[in-house]
């Protein structure tokens, strides 16, 4: 990993600009956006629709070719629904999309490229319309969705499951299993007594998180200057020796 060459006040003018943004462009879109979120690059992160509710601590890591997205397209005017519980982590690339209703439960991650969908979005005779019947997404807390995994319509996720690489769940997965493979089956169960260490545990106290990191930056960052930091942004072949 490169050394970080910004000196401490502009990295903190840039997370203060990051903040803003994200409050200024992405709150506005949901009907609930909780504390403590951290959003990176957050104007390559797209919210649009109706009903989002999104819980504290929220993280999600946009990326110029890997957009994150979270929307809802209801059947009707105010129709359709998502709900993402506290501490919850999309990737880059991470899609979440609704017709009626998707809910995550707490401390649930989104690998780079995993989509979670509830609908087919239109019938295979008639491509103008959808099925009548809603089926709805429902994933337990503590579920990790592996790389560019797939979560289709209808689906229920158990508490601590685990969806592995490129799979496809097309079926309800029980609590405490790995899936993998298309369509997705239970490759592995695991074990609850052993305990899960969860984001919920990392975001216990959020704030005294921020001064820890707050803290981390004022001694890494201390000795940079602005001058050699804009230097290796105009001439980044000088970075080659700073690590």
């Amino acid at each position: 990993m490169r050394d970080d060459l910004r000196p401490y006040w502009l990295k903190k003018s840039y997370l203060k600009f990051r903040y803003w943004y994200a409050e200024y462009f992405l709150r506005p879109e949901c009907a609930y956006l909780g504390p403590y979120h951290t959003i990176m690059k957050p104007w390559y992160v797209h919210i649009s629709g109706n009903n989002i509710r999104i819980g504290r601590c929220f993280t999600a890591i946009g990326e110029p070719g890997n957009r994150v997205e979270v929307g809802v397209w209801g059947r009707g005017v105010g129709e359709g629904r998502v709900v993402i519980g506290d501490c919850c982590l999309m990737s880059p690339g991470s899609r979440i999309s609704a017709s009626d209703e998707i809910i995550l439960g707490d401390g649930v991650m989104l690998a780079n490229g995993a989509y979670v969908t509830d609908s087919d979005w239109h019938t295979i005779y008639d491509r103008m319309v959808r099925k009548e019947a809603p089926t709805p997404v429902h994933i337990g807390t503590n579920v990790w969705l592996g790389d560019h995994c797939t979560v289709l319509k209808g689906v229920t996720i158990g508490d601590n499951s685990v969806v592995a690489a490129r799979a496809v769940v097309t079926k309800d997965v029980p609590a405490n299993v790995v899936v993998a493979g298309n369509p997705a089956k239970v490759v592995k169960e695991l074990d609850p007594e052993r305990g899960f260490k969860t984001r919920m545990d990392y975001f216990a106290d959020p704030a005294g998180l921020e001064r820890f990191f707050d803290g981390v930056d004022r001694q890494v960052l201390a000795g940079n200057s602005f001058w050699r930091w804009l230097w290796s942004v105009v001439y980044p072949g000088s970075r080659s020796g700073s690590g």
